[in-house]
């Protein structure tokens, strides 16, 4: 039996095919489309930086900015201000550190001086006056050591360099600049001797009294006593020593002291290094010889004796560490001693230590005026009662000098 298939049925088939093919591919189009936008890949955050980050390297370095560079002018920038903070603490705090130093300086010697009054000490009079007055700013205060048997330099002094009466206080006043000798007492206080000083004494009042019992192998503890005493009593930019038997040009002094009155801590005078003597019966025979090393050493550097000048911080240093500071044979060695291991500037200045005429004199004609004039053969002006007026005529600046000069 066979089956035949109608023209109909056969067009029919065609066009449902055709169809068929048609929805596929519509299907096909829609999945596509309807895939494309459901399932958009996301792109990766870092790379969108990254991208972004070379983007704005190339913009650098088209515009002639390399970027290390760039960094490596940042890190100077950031260390720049951090080491510039940083020096500003620093100063901040070394200023803050000496202005602690200063008080506690001057809260010592305030403590001294109003114990110095209460203990009735030789000097409480002239504490007493300084204190009731309310203390000043002076020039410096000099100190010239002197004797019991030094009556005779003491009226040359006062004949020649050291103002007097009216003159020494008008000195004071306006000039700044304090002159006293300085002598301690006898072993029997109250005795000849010291009834000699206080007449004296009552006649120029030219004298600054220390607690102190005289004798030549004392002069380190006059020393030190003086600097010690004379800091409670004035306030002074320096504190100047010098003997009864050297020539001093005040003016001279005063403007070579000006030129280190911005420097704290200085130590002024004609530096030398001698050698330690261990010879005993000689003259400057250093009993601690073996603290300075084997035989033959010499002496660190320190100010020849006849005349130097420290500032206010070192006088006040010696003031309150009196009891602490070691004392040798010779005053000067001591002194110098004080210093080592201390922040302090040495200034040799050879005008401090000039010889008798010839020497001040050809200096002074050269328009180079000495400060302090002796013979080194003889410690000091060799006869100096006889010859200081000698010295002081041909080598002294002049009294109109002091009085037209201005510190």
């Amino acid at each position: 039996m066979s089956w035949k298939i109608k023209p109909e049925q056969s067009s029919r088939s065609v066009v449902s095919q055709r169809w068929l093919v048609l929805l596929c591919l519509g299907s096909f189009c829609l999945g596509l489309i309807f895939t494309n936008r459901m399932w958009t890949v996301p792109e990766p955050k870092g790379i969108t930086r990254t991208a972004a980050f070379e983007a704005e390297k190339l913009k650098l370095v088209s515009e002639g900015c390399d970027p290390k560079l760039l960094d490596e002018k940042e890190v100077k920038r950031v260390s720049k201000d951090i080491f510039g903070e940083v020096f500003k603490t620093h100063n901040a705090i070394q200023t803050l550190d000496k202005t602690i130093s200063n008080l506690e300086m001057e809260l010592a010697a305030a403590k001294a001086a109003q114990e110095s009054i209460q203990n009735g000490s030789p000097s409480s009079d002239d504490l007493k006056n300084t204190q009731s007055s309310g203390k000043r700013r002076y020039l410096m205060v000099v100190g010239i050591n002197t004797a019991f048997s030094s009556r005779k330099r003491r009226d040359s002094v006062r004949a020649t360099w050291m103002p007097q009466g009216e003159k020494r206080k008008k000195l004071e006043e306006e000039k700044g600049i304090i002159i006293r000798f300085v002598i301690g007492h006898s072993a029997t206080s109250g005795g000849i001797l010291d009834r000699a000083i206080e007449a004296e004494d009552k006649k120029h009042g030219d004298f600054l009294r220390l607690d102190h019992v005289e004798g030549y192998l004392e002069l380190s503890a006059k020393t030190k006593i003086y600097f010690a005493t004379a800091v409670a009593l004035w306030d002074a930019d320096f504190y100047v020593k010098v003997d009864d038997d050297v020539h001093v040009n005040i003016a001279t002094l005063g403007e070579t002291l000006v030129r280190h009155r911005s420097k704290p801590r200085v130590y002024i005078g004609c530096m030398k290094s001698g050698p330690v003597l261990s010879q005993k019966g000689v003259r400057y025979h250093e009993p601690e010889h073996w603290k300075f090393g084997e035989s033959g050493n010499k002496y660190f550097r320190h100010a020849t004796g006849q005349l130097y000048a420290i500032s206010k911080d070192l006088a006040t240093y010696i003031f309150i560490n009196q009891h602490l500071l070691h004392k040798y044979a010779n005053e000067d060695v001591s002194l110098g001693s004080w210093f080592i291991g201390l922040d302090v500037e040495h200034i040799d200045d050879r005008r401090l230590c000039c010889g008798t005429p010839p020497d001040c004199e050809w200096k002074a004609q050269a328009g180079n005026i000495c400060v302090a004039s002796f013979d080194w053969s003889c410690s000091g002006i060799c006869r100096s009662a006889e010859r200081i007026k000698e010295v002081h005529r041909r080598c002294g600046e002049g009294e109109n000098t002091l009085w037209s000069a201005t510190f």
